[in-house]
């Protein structure tokens, strides 16, 4: 984690719970236009959401943990390209339940479904 990353950001890791790791590894990597890592420690295989200048993220094979309907809204960064992830979250597996729309001065957003199951927020600064 960067120290730009541990000073000014509010989020800093999510463990994301996922039910097929490799599946939840295309479609982040897809959505989200980053690499995302596959793990091992010990017997424990994971995902690693690139994080080297921003906030990190794991995906976690715990398919009890999965909502879609409660828990916390994680807003992950598309930033320019909104539309284009919304485009794709479908083709990966996942589900658009809420269009891009405003959220204020604060950008814009759409409310996906994951590959897994997780809803999530898409964050852009434009509606692009």
């Amino acid at each position: 984690m960067s120290d730009l990353n541990a000073k000014h950001n509010r989020v800093v890791w999510m463990d994301i719970p996922v039910a097929d790791l490799g599946r939840a590894i295309a479609f982040y990597k897809g959505v989200l236009a980053i690499d995302v890592g596959r793990e091992k420690f010990e017997n424990f295989e994971f995902g690693i959401l690139a994080h080297d200048e921003g906030n990190g993220a794991c995906l976690v094979p715990d398919p009890g943990a999965i909502s879609d309907t409660h828990g916390p809204l994680v807003y992950m960064n598309v930033d320019g390209r909104l539309r284009d992830a919304v485009a794709k979250t479908a083709k990966l597996g996942g589900k658009l339940t809420q269009d891009v729309h405003a959220i204020g001065p604060h950008g814009f957003r759409a409310l996906v479904t994951d590959s897994e199951g997780n809803r999530l927020a898409l964050h852009s600064n434009t509606d692009a």
